[in-house]
C-alpha cells in the first residue's frame, strides 16, 4: 500500500511528447527551496530538493513512512526526471493527541530528459508534532506523511484539486490575518505570557469613505487585529496591528504626551504642583484598551498604581485610514480620588 501511495512521484516511464528539451548545459538550474515553516513549504521544499536532484534532501522531508523501500530504490525512480514544478492549493488541517495533519492539494508537472511532459495530482498529508512536547533530540518538524498522486489530462495551471478529502473546499487563507499573527510572535513571542501567544486575536472591519471619495465610490476597509499580551494584578497589555490595501500589515503606534511632573519637595507624596507637556513619544503597547466600533475609538487606560488614583488614558479616533491621538488624560495625583486633568485635546469629527 505505501509504494502505491507515492508510485506516482518516481516518473518511471515518462513519454515524450514531442517538445524539444534543452541541452543540460542550457536548462536554468531550478532554484534552492528548504522551508519547513508550514505543510505547502515541506512540499514545494520536497520538489526542490527532486528538481536539482538532492535526493538525500528529498528523501529527509519523509517521516518515519518512507516512499520507497530504501533510498537506492528512491533515487532510481527518478532515472529519467528532469525537473518538476508544483502547485499547491488551500491547505487545511486537524489536530489529534499533539499533532496537526495536515491535507495539501498538489498538482505537478514532471519533464523528463528528452523533454516530455506529464501533469500529475492528488493530495499530500503532512504532520506537525507539537514542539513543545518534544523534550530531547532529535527535534521532529513538520514532515510529510503520505501522498497520493495520478495521472491528470488537465493542464498544469488546471489540475489543482480544489480541497483534499470528501468535504468542501476549505476557507481561503486569510493571508492578511496569518501576516499579523506572524508579526506579533515574532516581535513579541518572548516578552507576552504565554497563555496569550496561542490565542487568536479579535478582528475589526473598519469600512469608511476616503476623503477624496467621489459620489458612488466603494467603501475602504481596514481591517483591525487586537492582541492579548500580558495581565498584571491591574493592568493588561495589548499590541494592535491593521491593514488596508494600500500599507499592508503594520503594527499600531499610540501617541503619548511626555508629561513633567512637579510634586511639592519634588516627592509623589506631595501635592502635586503642575504638569507640563514637554514632547511626544510613540509606543506599541496599549494597556487595558477597549475598541468601540460604533464610535471607531481605541482607549487605554494605564494605572500607574492599584487604586487608579493616578494614572493616564488615551483616546485614538480612526479617520481616513489612520488612528490618530485626539484626547490624553493624566492624573498624577495620588490622593486617593480619580480626578484625571485633560492633558490634550483634539477632538474632531471623524
Amino acid at each position: 500500500m505505501r509504494r502505491a501511495l507515492f508510485a506516482a512521484t518516481a516518473f518511471l516511464s515518462l513519454a515524450p511528447i514531442g517538445q524539444t528539451a534543452l541541452a543540460a548545459e542550457d536548462a536554468p538550474e531550478a532554484p534552492y527551496v528548504d522551508d519547513r515553516s508550514s505543510a505547502d513549504a515541506v512540499v514545494r521544499s520536497l520538489y526542490s530538493a527532486i528538481s536539482r536532484h538532492e535526493f538525500a534532501r528529498a528523501w529527509g522531508y519523509f517521516g518515519d513512512t518512507k516512499p520507497a523501500k530504501d533510498f537506492d530504490s528512491f533515487v532510481k525512480g527518478y532515472d529519467g526526471t528532469d525537473k518538476v514544478e508544483v502547485a499547491t492549493g488551500a491547505v487545511s488541517d486537524e489536530g489529534a493527541a499533539g499533532s496537526i495533519f495536515y491535507n495539501v492539494p498538489v498538482a505537478i508537472r514532471a519533464t523528463d530528459k528528452s523533454g516530455g511532459e506529464k501533469v500529475f495530482a492528488g493530495c499530500y498529508t503532512l504532520r506537525q508534532v507539537n514542539a513543545q512536547i518534544q523534550a530531547a533530540p532529535p527535534f521532529d518538524p513538520i514532515h510529510i506523511e503520505k501522498g497520493a498522486l495520478k495521472p491528470s489530462t488537465a493542464d498544469f495551471e488546471e489540475a489543482l484539486p480544489p480541497s483534499c478529502g470528501d468535504g468542501p473546499p476549505p476557507p481561503k487563507k486569510d493571508t492578511a490575518l496569518e501576516q499579523a499573527k506572524k508579526a506579533f510572535l515574532a516581535t513579541y513571542g518572548d516578552q507576552c505570557d504565554k497563555q496569550f501567544l496561542a490565542d487568536e486575536p479579535t478582528v475589526f472591519s473598519i469600512k469608511y469613505k476616503d476623503k477624496d471619495a467621489q459620489p458612488g465610490d466603494p467603501d475602504k476597509e481596514t481591517r483591525l487585529f487586537h492582541f492579548s499580551c500580558s495581565a498584571a494584578a491591574y493592568n493588561e497589555s495589548s499590541i494592535y496591528y491593521m491593514t488596508d490595501d494600500v500599507s499592508g500589515v503594520q503594527q499600531l503606534q499610540f501617541a503619548e504626551p511626555k508629561m513633567d511632573i512637579r510634586y511639592e519637595n519634588n516627592d509623589s507624596d506631595g501635592k502635586l504642583l503642575g504638569m507640563t507637556i514637554v514632547g511626544f513619544q510613540t509606543s506599541g503597547w496599549a494597556v487595558n484598551s477597549d475598541y468601540d466600533e460604533a464610535a471607531h475609538t481605541i482607549t487605554t487606560f494605564n494605572k500607574w498604581r492599584g487604586v487608579g488614583d493616578a494614572s493616564d488614558a488615551g483616546t485614538y479616533l480612526f479617520s481616513n485610514g489612520n488612528f490618530s491621538l485626539v484626547q490624553y488624560d493624566v492624573d498624577a495625583s495620588y490622593d486617593g480620588e480619580q480626578n484625571p486633568q485633560t492633558v490634550v485635546d483634539y477632538n474632531t469629527a471623524p
